[in-house]
């Protein structure tokens, strides 16, 4: 336990020119006092530790002292090569960075574990974009992940709706989504952060100013708490609905998986038959027809009555079309 934590000291130490005895023990969560011991006994093991006194002070490594990943385990070294996504990455035009730095890592290595990435590789991919979508590569994601890595404002023009709008933009990350690539910013001027599709990007001039990010900004914090909203914003209309068992666990599967779960989590007891009466948020009664028609015979539509009428419209048309009689 000790060693694996005087390894990763010397790994903060060797990211940052200097860190404070404070900032060493939330990263390592132990106390001040401990961290005084620790630096002093990687002193004591050859490794070139050097604390400054005084209210500035803190712990650095002295002569450019780097060590080389010795300490890996086989877990590690293959979880440290499944981080990349390849599609991702030559989307980006990163892919000949990314393999000579696997390149570089491979060579530190010690010699029994350099077949870490192949291994890694014959046993997990990643397969971003969605089913039965051909995807596509937008044209300008290249230039922006550049702005993204450079912390570099750019003017971008895209599309909305009918219309074209220009903003400058102060690009903080990317998100693959289903196969769909997301720009993360903020808004030059106002300091609101917003969400744009780069394939509606018309087009990006990324000459612009480096820009201070803010460092309490996470990005995957960010994007779950925008998608929530999103789902959320969508789902304007209300349904009622009665399910049988099968239904309700069919249900996740066929609507937005956390609205359906919160609704059955506020549903009354099932009736006699087991027949649960859910209340449902929806985008539409349109797409609620799409959606609930996955689930068959396994729902009936109690509200509203327009969206009754249609699955009763459907309920006429099948018995016309499966009916001994109809001649089909």
């Amino acid at each position: 336990m000790r060693a694996a934590r005087l390894i990763k000291m010397v790994l903060l130490l060797q990211s940052r020119p200097a860190m404070t005895a404070a900032e060493l023990a939330h990263e390592l969560e132990v106390s001040e006092r401990t961290v005084t011991r620790d630096a002093q006994a990687l002193s004591e093991a050859g490794v070139p530790v050097y604390a400054d006194r005084g209210r500035a002070g803190g712990y650095r490594l002295v002569g450019g002292y780097r060590t080389r990943l010795t300490g890996l385990h086989r877990g590690e070294a293959e979880a440290l090569f499944l981080s990349g996504v390849p599609g991702a990455l030559r989307e980006m035009g990163l892919e000949d960075a990314a393999s000579a730095a696997q390149l570089k890592v491979s060579a530190a290595l010690l010699p029994s574990l350099r077949d870490a990435s192949r291994t890694a590789a014959q046993r997990f991919h990643l397969d971003a974009p969605n089913w039965f979508k051909e995807p596509r590569t937008p044209a300008l994601l290249p230039a922006v992940a550049d702005a993204v890595w450079d912390d570099r404002r750019v003017v971008a023009r895209y599309r909305r709706g009918e219309d074209e709008v220009v903003r400058e933009l102060e690009p903080y990350g990317l998100v693959l989504k289903a196969g769909v690539w997301y720009l993360c910013a903020r808004v030059a001027g106002n300091g609101a952060f917003r969400v744009y599709r780069i394939d509606r990007f018309t087009a990006v001039d990324p000459g612009g100013e480096r820009f201070e990010r803010e460092p309490e900004f996470a990005l995957p914090a960010f994007w779950e708490e925008r998608a929530e909203q999103f789902a959320r914003s969508i789902l304007r209309a209300r349904v009622v609905v009665r399910l049988s068992p099968d239904g309700v666990r069919a249900l996740p599967y066929a609507l937005d998986s956390l609205s359906a779960r919160e609704a059955l989590a506020d549903a009354d007891e099932p009736d006699g038959d087991g027949w649960v009466t859910v209340a449902l948020p929806v985008e539409s009664e349109e797409v609620a027809h799409t959606q609930l028609t996955a689930l068959g015979a396994e729902v009936e539509v109690l509200a509203p009555e327009g969206l009754r009428e249609r699955f009763a419209a459907d309920a006429l048309r099948l018995a016309g079309l499966y009916h001994p009689e109809s001649g089909a």
